[in-house]
This record gives C-alpha cells, structure tokens and sequence, in this order.
C-alpha cells in the first residue's frame, strides 16, 4: 500500500514533542523552568485536521507546562506527559476511540518513538530524525522538526482524504 492510501485510512494524529513539535532543544531560565518553542504553522495544521474529525494527541516522555498549555490552546484530545513507554499509551488511546492501528498516524523523531512506529499505519518523522527512525517510516517530512514537519504531515493527511486545508479554513471562516 502506497503512502497515500495510508494517510486516508487515518483517524487520529499522535505526535511525540520535543524534535516534533519544537526543534529539540530544551531551554531552562535562570530560575531552571524549562520553556519550549513552538511552531505557529504547524499548530494551524493540527486545527485544520481536528476540524475535520481527526483526533489528535501528544505522547512525551518528558512532563512540562508549556507542552500542557499549548495542547489546551490547540485543542489537542489526548494529552499524556510523563511517558516513558509509549505504546501502552497508544493502545489505551486506540482502545477508547474504537480504532486499528491502520487509523493511526504517529511522528516521532528518535529511538524512543520506534515502539510506536513499527506499529502504526503511518509512520512519520522530521527531515533531522534519526537514521534508525527515517529507515522505518513511510512519511519523512521534508521539514525539520519544530519547523514546519506537522504541517506538512497535516496537510498531506487531509489531501490524501480529498480534503484542501485552504478550504478548511474558509469553512471556519464564515
């Protein structure tokens, strides 16, 4: 099955943060609070499939409050922070949502997000993934991480279900 035939089975969007939602760097003030960066297009990608019915969740290892507000201001569903193993995480997700591995589509940029690759219908990644993460997905941004790869990845999911993002937003705009 090609990419494309993928992408439409797709009915919910799970993202690992840190090289995903932010470039990976991890900021600490004077104070040690650690502050994020994240990307503005790819939060408008994460509207534009959540309008279009698509459930979308984070997956981290790491726990942070600025991870927890942006979800809350995109309107993210599932939220897990703290997460060591993921895939059980995943599982739980599927489970409560009535949906298959085929469903999901999941971006991860290092070893730890491999678990969850191997078994998703779309695996995804950053163009600065790592070498063992790019070698098992079928989708590789053509972005970096924290630049624009959710975009990317958003957009070519609704294309691939004949849906323009561009229409999404006039919809949402009237």
């Amino acid at each position: 099955m090609n990419v494309e035939e993928k992408a439409k089975k797709i009915k919910l969007m799970a993202f690992d943060v840190d090289g995903v939602f932010t470039d990976g760097s991890i900021i600490y003030d004077e104070n040690g609070k650690e502050t994020k960066c994240f990307n503005a297009k790819d939060g408008q990608g994460i509207v534009c499939v959540q309008k279009e019915g698509i459930i979308t969740a984070i997956i981290t290892a790491r726990e942070n409050g600025t991870v927890a507000t942006r979800a809350k201001n995109l309107g993210i569903t599932e939220l897990h922070q703290g997460i060591k193993y993921k895939l059980p995480v995943l599982e739980e997700i599927m489970k409560k949502y009535h949906f298959t591995p085929e469903n999901v589509a999941y971006m991860g940029d290092d070893l730890p997000d491999i678990c969850i690759l191997e078994k998703v219908g779309l695996a995804c990644c950053p163009s600065d993934a790592v070498e063992e993460v790019k070698n098992i997905c079928d989708f590789v941004s053509a972005k970096n991480g924290g630049r624009g790869a959710i975009r990317e990845l958003c957009d070519f999911v609704l294309r691939s279900q004949g849906i323009e993002p561009l229409d999404v937003v006039r919809r949402f705009q009237k």
